[in-house]
């Protein structure tokens, strides 16, 4: 290992995630010269069958104004119709397609993975576009110049499909029941859990640098 790396384990579709954004953002801007930045997309919402937004709505209506007040972040009106009309809503969420869009974007920009997980949860949790639909893709690619058709092409691919499969694996294998979660990772069997929930900026700053303290020692 060149450098230890910091694994975020996160959803594009976890709230708690989406109020975490600007802590991870703010640790991956502090650390990133010095850390190896990993997201693994989790894969929380993979039901067999499409199961429409009016399942969790009731749910969400309540656990969003208690991610706000904690964070300190803001859902958006557009996502927001969506769980107060779900009678009017055809949206059926799924975690695979972001995390699919997440394993092409590592390999256009390894560096900006923090930046990209951020952008999916904004533009699901404020913007109100659908993940599982390709149109939302080209709109996130843009400020990245990305090329559309390769960016699609890649995914409706099984390679990308199998690329996220996998991630949501290496979460398992770290016994992630929940998120966001933080590991660490010093050595090749050596993993430190950093933060498990929500977890503000300084207590996770805290954790990581007793723990890179304690790794030198």
């Amino acid at each position: 290992m060149d450098k230890p790396i910091l694994f975020y384990c996160y959803d594009a579709y976890c709230g708690w995630c989406y109020g975490f954004s600007n802590v991870i953002t703010q640790i991956d801007a502090q650390y990133s010269q010095y850390l190896q930045m990993e997201v693994l997309s989790g894969g929380m919402v993979l039901p067999e069958k499409p199961v429409h937004i009016g399942v969790t709505a009731g749910y969400i209506q309540e656990a969003y104004k208690t991610v706000e007040e904690h964070t300190g972040v803001v859902f958006g009106a557009d996502y927001l119709w969506h769980i107060d009309n779900p009678d009017l809503s055809d949206w059926f969420p799924n975690s695979e397609k972001p995390a699919i869009a997440l394993c092409i974007f590592k390999e256009y920009y390894p560096e900006k993975q923090i930046a990209f997980a951020a952008d999916l949860q904004y533009a699901l949790h404020f913007e109100g576009r659908d993940l599982t639909d390709n149109e939302s893709y080209n709109h996130l690619i843009e400020k990245y110049s990305i090329q559309s058709e390769a960016f699609l092409a890649k995914l409706a691919s099984e390679e990308y499909k199998e690329k996220a499969y996998y991630e949501f694996q290496l979460c398992k294998q770290l016994q992630v029941t929940g998120f966001p979660c933080v590991f660490l990772q010093t050595a090749e069997n050596k993993f430190y859990q950093l933060a498990r929930g929500y977890t503000d900026f300084n207590t996770l700053n805290e954790r990581l640098l007793n723990t890179l303290k304690e790794v030198i020692a």
